[in-house]
């Protein structure tokens, strides 16, 4: 059996954990530079649609709630510790996303005993209320745990049924785009075929739906026929490219700030590169003027640096997005975004130099390297994001994400600790 254990309303969750105040307030959270509703609580959900700007909320709603900034050091945190919980009771666990996991509970004699003793436990450590769907496959298992979420009279566990006339009336609950891996474009194309529902696709014919679509759907099928075939590995593969970009807390046209900006996009993507042990071979830059401001000069250029040869050397992917960035970059204009983008990446294993001449000084500096860049991300990663860093950062540059409804940052700043009164 297979469980899938979610983090209940996780951010608004994170944040009531340390202001009890705001238990059974209508909680909002900010997209970054605190533009739209990415996260609700249950009792937002009624009153301000998902993705909404904040600026459009209406007077009278923004007096009866609470909106917050987007607090990724919080959330992160509190999600290690959630399943860290997980772990000291149910030793297989798959992480999927920052407030979900799946969970292996072969072996158990009462599953749902064991479930809702989890639930408990979880709770009463860290303070993150969970829901945890149970059944043979991964993806009945996201629908069970829909249903564990939603209908309170299961409080928080349900057991996909196993008997064939429950297990249509369950499926016929869902329509066929609630199914986890059938996208908006895909649901659309299976409509036309008369497939509506989740029981429709369960019903469909295997060797139509492959020639059709593909092999992953075929699988989605078995699964939700209780054939487990579906890992997590299938679905997380290395990146063919990896994008790294962001709003700027304030329109500027300065050029120190856009470089600063570009080094800081630059470090991260190698950083991403280096996590999936993969090698870039071109570097994308990008810049962006605003063009819901059409009194302002417009211009949106980019351009592609080819690297000598394939890295994850920060250092060397940092320095050939600034050489790209003073080829496109021109005074005048008001940017509102940048971006890097790491282009033909290549497995790191698989990848050798072909310069023979050169091969022994090569394979010097790269052990230089790979040692450097690996120092860096230890410590970065047991002292924090950014302990180390390439040039400066300055917190107070127009770059900078603009979040002026951040709470605390509780359990990840000694500054910000809670205080007991």
């Amino acid at each position: 059996m297979i469980g899938l254990i979610d983090c209940n309303n996780f951010y608004a969750s994170c944040e009531r954990v340390f202001n009890p105040k705001l238990e059974g307030k209508p909680i909002g959270i900010l997209s970054n530079n605190d533009g739209c509703v990415i996260a609700r609580s249950n009792e937002l959900k009624p009153l301000v649609a998902m993705g909404m700007p904040a600026y459009q909320i209406p007077p009278h709603i923004q007096k009866k709630i609470t909106l917050l900034s987007s607090n990724y050091e919080l959330y992160g945190d509190m999600s290690q510790r959630v399943f860290d919980t997980v772990r000291h009771y149910t030793a297989d666990i798959e992480l999927y996303s920052i407030d979900e996991a799946f969970i292996h509970l072969n072996g158990f004699s009462h599953v749902l005993n064991h479930c809702q003793n989890l639930k408990a436990i979880v709770k009463r450590d860290t303070g993150i209320p969970v829901s945890i769907g149970v059944a043979t496959t991964r993806t009945l298992a996201k629908l069970a745990n829909h249903i564990a979420k939603k209908q309170p009279i299961y409080q928080g566990v349900y057991c996909f049924p196993t008997n064939q006339e429950e297990i249509a009336t369950t499926l016929k609950q869902f329509s066929v785009e609630d199914i986890w891996g059938v996208g908006w474009r895909i649901a659309q194309r299976l409509k036309v075929l008369g497939i509506h529902t989740a029981w429709d696709l369960y019903q469909a014919n295997l060797k139509q739906i492959r020639q059709l679509f593909s092999v992953v759907l075929e699988r989605t099928v078995l699964e939700l026929r209780g054939i487990s075939c579906i890992e997590l590995d299938d679905l997380h593969t290395a990146k063919k490219n990896i994008m790294t970009s962001r709003s700027f807390g304030h329109l500027t046209n300065n050029l120190f700030d856009i470089q600063e900006a570009i080094r800081v996009h630059a470090s991260r993507g190698a950083e991403k590169l280096r996590k999936q042990k993969s090698v870039a071979s071109s570097v994308l830059i990008f810049l962006k003027t605003n063009r819901f401001r059409p009194e302002l000069p417009q211009y949106n250029p980019s351009v592609v640096v080819p690297l000598l040869s394939a890295t994850d050397d920060s250092r060397l992917i940092i320095h050939a997005a600034q050489k790209g960035l003073r080829s496109i970059y021109k005074p005048g204009f008001l940017f509102m975004k940048s971006g890097v983008m790491l282009l033909d990446l290549k497995t790191k294993d698989n990848y050798c130099q072909s310069d023979l001449f050169t091969a022994e000084t090569s394979a010097t500096e790269k052990h230089k390297s790979e040692q450097l860049m690996k120092t860096i991300d230890d410590i970065n990663q047991k002292m924090g994001k950014n302990t180390i860093h390439l040039g400066g950062i300055r917190q107070t540059a127009a770059w900078q994400i603009k979040r002026e409804r951040l709470s605390q940052r509780y359990t990840t700043r000694w500054d910000e600790l809670p205080l007991v009164k």
